[in-house]
């Protein structure tokens, strides 16, 4: 028996749709198998929260008077790039303050950056916008101060190029001397700690291995408002190193994603401070999945011991682009808190919040359960391997 994500959407606008989070199917396979489970269930909602340091936000403002083409402006004393048009501008998450420059702030100190900025937006409080330009006939003004919030913006939208990695390295730090500072946090020398950022068993590129239904146009739960990937991300390459279940040893996909900043929650976009690194931004995406045969069904309950993921020493070959691999572990053995590494035990610590992820996925649920969020076909598949 098969379906169709047109069959799904009708179940759904008829509240009749049984839908389940990611950790809930895993349950319903093992009891009844996935060729019942896939007869039972017509959605399974995934989820992910943490740093995704792609990630930015196009801003238009409205004209001034007289007009300005803005050569360069800041939030809150944050550089956004402003080579598009007059009053358009992209602010990145990881811009740090003009007066904060990375070299010169100690390891420890809280930094202040783009992905602040967008989460003070976010969340409706003021920011200070100061722009300049050179002048021209049709846009003379050259100087522009003034206070915007999300209400005084015309648009505000979020537009991150990589996002929602598929697997994701474990960073270790084997230099016997110092303590290294990573996206992925202190790593402490001889192998004194293996930090990890996925949500496993419930994110959602893990639950599509293949991308047979997440691909262009799929809509998603995007900073707690709705979005779209609107592209495979940046460095999507999916990786042919796979387990028997499908799901890839390295790092793979990655999705480009967008959504109206507007419609988003503060609780769901966080501005990170990264110690001795710089700025991030943590970003909530929960991507439905049809059931829409047995295989989907089987892929979707997938388990935490089952998804491996390579360890990489940050100290020499992460740096060096080689991402050499010192070892495979599996995100179980990663979530218990410690994990057996060269004959040491090692303790883990996960950026990425698990917690978070189930609460996307349950929102999600919710959301479809009450007929408020339909499925989209996607435009055209992501790129992907052949099986």
């Amino acid at each position: 028996m098969s379906k169709t994500i047109a069959e799904i959407n009708a179940k759904i606008r008829k509240g009749q749709a049984v839908v389940v989070n990611a950790e809930e199917i895993i349950d319903i396979v093992e009891q009844d198998g996935a060729k019942k489970a896939a007869e039972q269930v017509d959605v399974v909602t995934t989820g992910t929260f943490g740093p995704m340091c792609s990630s930015g936000v196009f801003f238009n403002v409205p004209h001034t008077t007289p007009k300005i083409k803005m050569q360069k402006v800041w939030l809150n004393n944050v550089p956004a790039y402003t080579g598009i048009a007059a009053v358009d501008f992209y602010l990145g998450a990881t811009e740090l303050q003009e007066n904060d420059p990375a070299n010169q702030v100690p390891p420890g100190e809280f930094r202040y950056g783009g992905g602040h900025v967008i989460e003070d937006i976010v969340a409706g409080k003021d920011v200070f916008l100061r722009a300049i330009a050179y002048g021209t006939d049709c846009y003379p003004r050259k100087e522009f101060e003034n206070w915007v919030n999300i209400k005084t913006l015309r648009s505000a939208t979020l537009m991150n190029p990589r996002n929602a990695y598929q697997n994701y390295n474990v960073a270790v730090n084997r230099d016997v001397n110092r303590t290294i500072y990573t996206y992925l946090g202190a790593l402490q020398p001889e192998l004194g700690n293996a930090n990890y950022c996925s949500a496993g068993q419930l994110s959602p590129l893990l639950n599509d291995p293949y991308f047979r239904t997440i691909g262009i146009g799929t809509r998603i739960f995007l900073g707690g408002g709705e979005g779209f990937i609107s592209w495979e991300g940046t460095q999507h390459d999916p990786n042919p190193l796979r387990s028997e279940n499908g799901v890839p040893r390295r790092g793979s996909g990655t999705l480009a994603v967008m959504g109206d900043l507007k419609q988003m929650s503060g609780e769901w976009l966080r501005g990170a401070s990264v110690t001795g690194y710089g700025v991030s931004l943590m970003v909530g995406i929960g991507v439905p999945i049809p059931i829409l045969d047995e295989e989907m069904a089987r892929f979707t309950s997938v388990k935490d011991e089952e998804i491996f993921a390579p360890v990489v020493d940050y100290s020499s070959d992460y740096p060096n682009a080689r991402d050499e691999v010192i070892a495979e572990v599996s995100y179980k053995a990663l979530k218990s808190g410690k994990i057996e590494l060269l004959g040491k035990e090692v303790p883990t610590a996960g950026l990425s919040s698990y917690k978070k992820a189930k609460e996307i996925a349950d929102i999600l649920k919710e959301w479809i359960q009450k007929g408020e969020f339909e499925l989209t076909e996607p435009v055209r598949p992501l790129r992907r391997i052949e099986r």
